[in-house]
């Protein structure tokens, strides 16, 4: 008898649904893209729609749901549009965030408290709303992006209430994956470094950005959007089905300094 090892075939998604929050630019794009690949028919989520509806151009069967993600009633909105149009949710993608390059000093109250709901909170509740969409077909995957500076300080970039709501996106996700697991969904933190997107907008120009990174990365540059698209599968496919409560942090090794 001849077995056919095919390992690639647990990276597909076909069949599978999957939602990216916060794909209207950079490394959501490019997460919608990618599981759209691999066969899953995405739900792109965004506050721009125009954006959203240009990348549904090039994706197989895209649903679009403009969402302020900061607003319970556009997350509960989301939910319930995936169920109503798809009928299954197989993996969750919280990728929308904001930061912002601001010492404490400087950072208004309501600014923290809007960098908190929309990193945070739209997280939380997402999960909430979805679990048992997960649950229902055998188990799914939520994949929730922080990033390294979940696990260290950012400074002489200043940025608390990033740093605090990946950080609590970090730690979040592993008692969420303690919560879940019993229920076969795995839930995972993608922790990128420095990665050109909206967020990071100009920092591949600048010299002096250019300067630090090669000065302190030991690979001394910013990672290409492509450098993600392993990590997004292992955690989002069966192929990382015994992964759970973990950080994949894809850094250049920045953290490990």
């Amino acid at each position: 008898m001849t077995t056919t090892l095919d390992p690639l075939a647990q990276f597909r998604l076909d069949g599978k649904v999957a939602i990216v929050t916060g794909a209207s630019s950079g490394l959501g794009d490019r997460f919608a893209r990618v599981l759209d690949a691999v066969g899953a028919r995405v739900v792109i989520a965004a506050r721009r729609a125009d954006r959203l509806e240009a990348l549904a151009a090039d994706l197989t069967d895209a649903v679009v749901v403009p969402a302020d993600l900061s607003q319970a009633a556009d997350r509960e909105r989301l939910a319930a549009t995936t169920l109503e149009q798809c009928g299954r949710l197989d993996v969750l993608v919280n990728n929308a965030g904001i930061g912002r390059k601001v010492s404490l000093e400087d950072e208004p109250l309501d600014d923290f408290r809007e960098t908190m709901e929309i990193n945070v909170t739209a997280i939380w509740h997402l999960c909430q709303l979805l679990r048992d969409a997960l649950v229902a077909d055998g188990g799914g995957s939520v994949v929730n992006v922080a990033s390294m500076l979940g696990h260290v300080g950012s400074t002489p970039v200043k940025q608390a209430s990033y740093c605090a709501s990946k950080g609590a996106v970090v730690n979040m996700t592993r008692e969420l994956a303690l919560q879940f697991a019993r229920r076969n969904v795995r839930v995972n933190a993608l922790c990128p470094g420095w990665f050109q997107s909206e967020m990071t907008a100009g920092m591949e120009s600048d010299e002096g950005s250019i300067a630090f990174i090669k000065a302190n990365g030991p690979m001394p540059r910013m990672g290409d959007t492509h450098e993600l698209d392993g990590a997004l599968l292992l955690l989002s496919t069966e192929a990382g089905t015994f992964l759970t409560g973990q950080s994949v942090i894809v850094d250049g090794g920045w953290t490990a300094r």
